[in-house]
């Protein structure tokens, strides 16, 4: 899912109303299993609560600012795009099984099918990472991938050195150095709480995605940046006020280009491929 034009390149003080009022009046309706949207009193509490200025959300004749308007459409946005779009794209451990195992069947892959780090009975491949190799291999031409890095990807121009990445990615198009794409997978099909290392696979995508921000404006090089997520009962049951934040970072540039929800990686993961080859063509 790309980012939703209408947002990107809001200013800083935009997100730190939306971070501070999702967190003050919960990122779900109790009792519904849905996204909520905040309304215009229980944006006007967290700002009295927090002796915050009214006037920046509301003129003095009880309508919206500029400022207000943009927050409740995009609290609106928000709850539609998850709730209706990727909430359904989310695949248990089943369903995910499935549809790796007719990917397969399918495209006969030559690529890596990693297993999980699972044990015992919960020993199997690792459905989505396998799914999203077999995808790229299918497209990717008569170019290679790397589809396990062992360094983290490398950014050189005219014989200089511009940038190492702080992390390995999971993945890097045609190569480490001098990737056209980089991407992380995060399934999580077998755990049973939405814990602390689930949450910082967040703040991990989040480093990426701001040092190839840095690197796109102060080079001008744009390596094209992807999340890709799985993992209903993880990421929907236990974890939705995270996905209310990956589409934050989303649109504040710092997932540079996508983030794939479950099912959304076999609809979208082949035209991208063909994006990255005509990019490597055009080198």
């Amino acid at each position: 899912m790309k980012a939703d034009g209408r947002f990107l390149g809001l200013p800083p003080d935009f997100w730190a109303n939306v971070r501070t009022i999702s967190e003050y009046t919960g990122y779900t309706a109790r009792g519904s299993g849905q996204i909520r949207i905040p309304s215009l009193p229980d944006i006007a509490r967290v700002f009295r609560r927090l002796g915050l200025d009214l006037s920046a959300i509301f003129t003095g004749d009880d309508a919206l600012t500029p400022l207000g308007a943009q927050l409740t459409e995009y609290f609106a946005y928000r709850a539609d795009i998850l709730n209706s779009f990727v909430q359904p794209r989310l695949m248990d451990v089943d369903r995910a099984r499935q549809v790796f195992h007719e990917l397969r069947a399918r495209l006969s892959p030559q690529c890596p099918l990693p297993m999980n780090k699972q044990k015992g009975a919960k020993r199997s491949p690792a459905f989505l990472t396998g799914c999203v190799n077999m995808l790229i291999d299918q497209n990717r031409g008569n170019y290679p991938c790397d589809y396990d890095p062992h360094s983290p990807a490398t950014l050189v121009q005219s014989g200089r050195l511009l940038r190492t990445l702080s992390r390995r990615l999971d993945g890097a198009f045609p190569a480490t150095t001098n990737p056209i794409a980089v991407w992380e997978i995060k399934e999580y099909y077998y755990t049973t709480t939405f814990g602390s290392r689930v949450a910082d696979g967040i703040y991990e995508s989040l480093l990426d995605g701001m040092e190839l921000d840095e690197v796109r404006r102060n080079t001008g090089l744009h390596v094209r940046h992807y999340l890709m997520i799985d993992g209903k009962y993880t990421w929907w049951d236990c974890g939705r006020s995270y996905l209310c934040r990956l589409i934050d970072m989303l649109h504040m540039g710092y997932v540079v280009d996508e983030v794939l929800f479950g099912y959304e990686v076999i609809e979208r993961l082949p035209d991208l491929v063909q994006e990255w080859r005509a990019a490597a063509n055009a080198l």
